[in-house]
């Protein structure tokens, strides 16, 4: 998978994409993450990449055409599966739209910034608008890390143990459970003993009931999802 970004503060993105998951991805040639600074492609002799807007009002829109030609030089090398704009009014993000885009090969994602980017943009580059909370951010490079690092760590071989990430929270529409290491009894604190006892149905059965438990109580929200989309029917263990 290759993922470009486009940004006017790249220096933003230097340090996620350094270190950890997504850098072993990279060096295992299974992901690619390239930054590309906006202002190469800025107008005029400043390189300008946002100017005021038509109308007036505060603040300052990113023009559209440092954003296309960048866009469409990308565009000349290789095909995209999707061209994203990272915006407080897009889809939100969630766990199924990463296990989405992990099966794509390539992808754009721009980031928003000042008070926006042309809405022309938008309207005939733009393929999918993803925002990851109800909230807005100085620019779209930090949303645009989030997705990325969600994305790629769902790679087949990102991960030593890869079934790992099908056991996060979210990904069956609960969170995940609790999870104990050594020693099994701490100043007091023990370790439940059904996780010490070897017997795999017993452990199983108890994680989904611990995290149908832990949903109720934290995310409510998503058990009424889930029986929204089964038609009302209670939640029950999988087979």
């Amino acid at each position: 998978m290759r993922i470009d970004i486009i940004t006017v503060v790249p220096e933003l993105l230097k340090g996620p994409f350094d270190h950890s998951i997504l850098k072993r991805a990279e060096d295992k040639g299974l992901a690619k993450v390239v930054v590309h600074n906006l202002r190469q492609f800025g107008t005029g002799k400043q390189k300008s990449v946002d100017d005021y807007a038509f109308g007036g009002g505060a603040g300052m829109v990113m023009m559209i055409e440092p954003i296309a030609n960048c866009i469409l030089s990308l565009q000349e090398e290789r095909e995209y599966d999707e061209v994203i704009y990272m915006s407080p009014d897009g889809v939100t993000f969630q766990q199924s739209m990463a296990n989405e885009l992990s099966l794509k090969k390539n992808l754009i994602i721009l980031c928003g910034h000042y008070k926006g980017v042309d809405e022309r943009i938008r309207q005939h580059f733009i393929t999918r608008e993803i925002s990851v909370g109800d909230y807005v951010l100085s620019g779209g490079e930090l949303a645009a890390a989030v997705v990325t690092d969600a994305v790629i760590r769902l790679i087949p071989g990102v991960l030593n143990d890869e079934t790992s990430a099908l056991t996060d929270s979210f990904q069956d529409g609960l969170l995940a459970p609790p999870v104990y290491t050594r020693p099994a009894e701490y100043e007091g604190m023990k370790v439940p003993e059904v996780l010490l006892s070897g017997h795999a149905a017993k452990i199983e059965t108890w994680r989904f009931e611990e995290s149908v438990r832990r949903t109720k109580a934290r995310r409510p929200d998503l058990l009424i999802e889930k029986n929204q989309e089964s038609g009302g029917d209670s939640i029950s263990r999988k087979n």
